[in-house]
């Protein structure tokens, strides 16, 4: 089964029944140690992190004992930040079919859905590595992108960070925005709405970045996805590595931050 985007609560209880899923909760091991959702296994986003290369990547996966074709569904408790940056990066290497859950973890429980506190183990699988560079930025990358014909970069953290600096060109989609009424991200046609009102053409190529690790504009990459932009990249060493560079960014000295609306 190829899984959209999101996955609803009863698709994944309906796949961990008959063991046709593997779920990856990214919050830190404690959390995951005081109850998960069953059959889910534990991947921090930190660990991820230490060593995102794809190789290492790929050696997690295999961990795990997820195979090529295998449905997986990443949670979260941190709105589904986490879980996208997690998401996106199987999907980097090439695990396409990667789903993020509807609902964080809080919300699960509170609907009073099964969880367990066993730790869950697999047997190892293997997994090929086919990296997808359509979804993927470098600095280099984005530096040129900024003059480029059909190119847009979109700035996901809240507004008065993207007030105060931002890589220039950027449009700013507030990660604030993008869910609503319990679920991590809105409905489709809400998404194309705002983000159309943000005069992105449906056949833009989009690059999405965030303050440091790619985790906001993670969320934002499938939000734009959700809503049928579909040359969406994530720049994932994001703003902080823009910065480190030394690249040009604007600068609002004299803000006094009059316009703090997203419109």
């Amino acid at each position: 089964m190829q899984l959209p985007i999101v996955c609803d609560a009863d698709t994944l209880r309906t796949l961990v029944r008959k063991k046709a899923v593997r779920v990856v909760d990214v919050r830190k091991a404690d959390d995951y140690d005081a109850g998960h959702i069953p059959t889910a296994v534990s991947l921090p986003l930190a660990r991820l992190l230490e060593d995102d290369k794809p190789e290492r990547v790929i050696q997690l996966l295999e961990e795990f004992g997820i195979t090529e074709k295998m449905p997986v569904v990443i949670y979260d408790d941190t709105f589904g930040a986490l879980a996208a940056r997690v998401a996106w990066t199987f999907q980097y290497v090439g695990h396409t079919n990667t789903a993020l859950l509807e609902m964080t973890f809080k919300q699960w429980k509170e609907l009073g859905l099964e969880t367990e506190t066993k730790a869950n183990n697999y047997p190892r699988s293997e997994h090929p590595l086919a990296i997808n560079k359509d979804i993927y930025a470098d600095a280099q990358y984005v530096e040129a992108a900024q003059s480029q014909q059909g190119k847009l970069l979109v700035d996901s953290r809240e507004r008065l960070n993207f007030l105060t600096e931002h890589i220039p060109t950027a449009r700013n989609i507030p990660y604030t925005m993008l869910g609503a009424n319990g679920s991590i991200l809105r409905k489709a046609d809400e998404l194309k709405r705002m983000i159309e009102n943000r005069g992105i053409a449906p056949d833009s190529e989009i690059i999405t970045y965030c303050g440091s690790v790619g985790t906001l504009s993670g969320l934002a990459y499938y939000a734009l996805k959700l809503a049928g932009y579909n040359n969406v990249k994530l720049y994932p060493k994001s703003f902080k590595e823009w910065k480190s560079l030394g690249k040009p960014k604007d600068e609002f000295k004299e803000a006094n931050y009059w316009d703090l609306s997203a419109e």
